[in-house]
């Protein structure tokens, strides 16, 4: 039975649930002294460009990216994204470390379009879904029902098909089964089936078209910093087929995944784990920064 606090079991969620989930949530962090400061000390180097916004009831959130400077077009177009869930911190904060420590060392090698925080409502509240209980990473897809996705569709459409490399940064965290998992099936009107939470780093590669060498450069880089989480008894990570240490696959592109949005040769997400008693903050914000580097030399390495 679910005992999910909000709606009735088996019945899917209407508008009045919604409204009830959402009375719930309250801002836990400042997006603008956590992330947008951050994005102000980095406009010395980098292009910054407000793509969008969200229009929270007590403020508007603006939604940034910053571009390297100068932008050459025989370049190959990296994109990094981070906080599409906005719970996930490190793939916030990890990709302004990355900004901040590394991405000088890329100047006139690759053309970096990265984007810290796509989904800032939902940093702030620390939560996986916007305001709307719609998680933007299963809603990259014409029309997007989440203005989050719809406004980074928006943005990577005049350079969609230019992208080499897309790497898109998450974490599993404990709350995603103690919370995240039975709200999506509260709010779906289907039983709660409880899981697992594999303690370590992961990737997510493309069932459609798998880079194994890709994973494994990123996955030998991020052990060196954190470790890597292991199958489970089934040989599985999260239900899928363990393919590889440490990697699993999903139809990126058909499940509306973020790191689905382009065409790009090669595309993952990361997965670090936050709650093991052996990571630290800064050792998840390490890991993700060393999977951005890693994915990045891969490519050039391959051109």
């Amino acid at each position: 039975m679910n005992t999910y606090p909000i709606g009735t079991p088996g019945l899917p969620w209407g508008e009045a649930e919604r409204a009830q989930w959402r009375a719930q949530q309250t801002q836990q962090r400042s997006y603008h002294s956590e992330v947008l400061s951050a994005i102000e000390h980095l406009a010395t180097d980098f292009d910054v460009v407000q793509y969008g916004e969200l229009n929270d009831e007590q403020q508007v959130l603006p939604l940034m990216a910053l571009y390297s400077r100068p932008w050459q077009p025989a370049l190959p177009v990296v994109l990094v994204t981070g906080g599409v869930h906005g719970y996930e911190t490190s793939g916030v904060q990890g990709a302004l470390q990355f900004l901040a420590q590394d991405a000088q060392r890329y100047t006139n090698k690759v053309n970096l379009l990265v984007v810290p925080c796509v989904s800032p409502w939902a940093y702030e509240r620390i939560h996986r879904w916007n305001a709307e209980a719609i998680d933007p990473n299963r809603s990259f897809f014409e029309p997007s029902p989440a203005a989050e996705s719809a406004a980074l569709m928006r943005l990577i459409a005049p350079i969609r098909d230019q992208v080499m490399l897309h790497i898109d940064l998450h974490e599993t965290t404990d709350t995603d089964e103690s919370e995240y998992r039975p709200a999506l099936a509260a709010r779906d009107g289907v039983p709660f089936v409880p899981g697992s939470i594999p303690d370590g780093f992961y990737l997510v590669d493309d069932t459609e078209q798998p880079q194994p060498e890709f994973q494994a450069a990123i996955i030998r880089a991020v052990e060196k910093v954190t470790h890597i989480a292991p199958a489970d008894e089934k040989g599985e990570i999260i239900g899928s087929a363990v393919v590889a240490k440490g990697v699993i696959q999903y139809p990126l592109t058909k499940l509306g995944l973020c790191a689905g949005l382009t065409n790009a040769r090669y595309k993952t997400t990361t997965e670090v784990y936050p709650d093991s008693p052996s990571a630290t903050p800064e050792q998840c914000n390490a890991a993700q920064v060393s999977a951005i580097c890693a994915a990045i030399e891969y490519l050039l390495s391959d051109a």
